[in-house]
């Protein structure tokens, strides 16, 4: 029997790539994937639009590649994701040594684009196919794999934020329809996992088909909370306008769903939010998570925030910074304002750049100071960790909280998988200590 093929793939961006680049290893048939680029057949570059100059990282990195093409001529390399869906041909144009492209709705088509191209073609595939590329992907391997997955359910998004090219590079909202989506569940069970996560880039939009009509994401959950050997279930990415009564009452009541939400706000000025078409106002915003909060009291709450938007003044600024003492997060992620090319906001006058840096500096001083202190107020509570991998230290193992904190102990024994009662006994800069109970 010939030894397979190998394949190297490079993820950049959102946990959605991530699970994309699973599938598209899975459809790749007589490849075996490798962390070596040196040692592939066959290099991907599943890539990301989202931030400043995304593009560019990839031509950048495909200029790396350029020696390990000349050396092996049958080497196939290949651009997928949201930068292909946005550059198309231009990339070919760029950096000819590519072979094909192809965007985030059409990789169940790879094994016939990588054929096409061992006959000579440069075929690029960004379409918006009709046919769900879900049913034409393959079952997934029975191969057990490791205690965490991610599953997407959801795809595109209507909202169109005035910064945001994920409607143009992932299209319109898509929902899986039920059945596919618990298929995939157990499947993933039946494999040793034990938590997963739902994606989507609006993922609490999720409207698919199932039994007796649409389906919400609160309906969904409550029906993955039916799979046994399924322990617990999060979600992921959410807009303040889909967090519907049915999910808010969920978080409250279906044990499985894990009391963290990460719902992005990305300004608190009223101005700013309504320059970025984000239709909702800050006030809404915090009305909304005290409601999150009645019903989950202890729910760990994480967002996302961009500084130097467009016509940001020093007071808008200071309104995102009343907001975030506000809310508190234990996490949150802030980014300095990049202009994507095709968004309404690209055409605006834009922040000086010190300008925007100094208030990123200030924001994420005021981020840090407040994941610290909900981490430190851990010290002493009982938690419970589902070890996912073996820590730095004999002995010792790594696992993720309820709160998705990332907890270390040591005890004989552990093993990944394992869901254990721990106590915390120590806050560190990116982690928590416990013991086993």
């Amino acid at each position: 029997m010939a030894e397979p093929k190998k394949l190297y793939i490079k993820t950049y961006g959102c946990q959605m790539n991530v699970y994309d680049s699973e599938r598209m290893s899975e459809v790749m048939e007589g490849y075996q994937r490798t962390e070596n680029p040196d040692d592939a057949d066959m290099i991907l570059l599943n890539t990301c639009h989202i931030r400043e100059k995304a593009a560019e990282k990839v031509y950048s990195e495909l200029g790396r590649f350029k020696h390990l093409k000349a050396e092996k001529p049958d080497l196939r390399i290949g651009v997928a994701g949201c930068v292909a869906q946005a550059e198309g041909e231009e990339i070919m144009r760029r950096q000819p040594m590519v072979d094909l492209v192809v965007g985030p709705q059409s990789y169940h088509r790879l094994p016939e684009l990588e054929a096409r191209s061992r006959k000579g073609e440069k075929p690029v595939d960004i379409d918006f196919p009709e046919e769900d590329k879900f049913e034409k992907l393959k079952g997934r391997p029975k191969a057990s794999r490791g205690p965490t997955a991610f599953l997407s359910v959801q795809e595109g998004c209507d909202k169109f934020c005035a910064f945001c090219v994920v409607p143009y590079t992932r299209g319109a909202e898509v929902s899986r329809p039920v059945e596919q989506v618990l298929r995939e569940a157990h499947d993933l069970v039946e494999r040793g996992v034990k938590e997963i996560t739902l994606l989507g880039q609006n993922v609490n939009a999720y409207h698919g088909e199932g039994v007796g009509g649409t389906w919400s994401l609160a309906k969904l959950i409550w029906e993955l909370d039916k799979i046994d050997g399924l322990e617990r279930i999060r979600f992921t990415t959410s807009h303040p306008n889909d967090m519907s009564d049915d999910l808010i009452e969920a978080h409250g009541t279906c044990s499985k769903l894990m009391p963290y939400l990460h719902l992005p706000v990305q300004s608190g000025s009223d101005k700013i939010l309504k320059r970025m078409n984000r239709s909702h106002t800050a006030e809404s915003y915090l009305r909304l998570i005290e409601r999150i909060r009645e019903a989950r009291p202890d729910i760990l709450m994480s967002g996302d925030f961009i500084v130097g938007f467009p016509e940001e003044t020093e007071e808008d600024f200071q309104d995102t910074m009343a907001l975030l003492e506000a809310v508190k997060y234990g996490y949150a992620f802030s980014f300095k304002y990049s202009t994507r090319p095709g968004t309404p906001a690209a055409e605006r006058a834009q922040v000086d750049d010190d300008v925007a840096s100094d208030r990123l500096q200030r924001l994420q001083a005021l981020i840090t100071k407040h994941q610290r202190e909900v981490q430190d107020a851990m010290v002493g509570r009982t938690v419970n960790v589902l070890f996912e991998k073996p820590g730095r230290l004999d002995g010792q193992m790594v696992g993720k909280s309820e709160y998705l904190h990332a907890v270390h102990v040591t005890a004989e024994g552990l093993k990944a998988g394992d869901l254990r009662q721990v106590e915390i006994t120590q806050s560190g800069p990116n982690s928590l200590a416990g013991r086993l109970l």
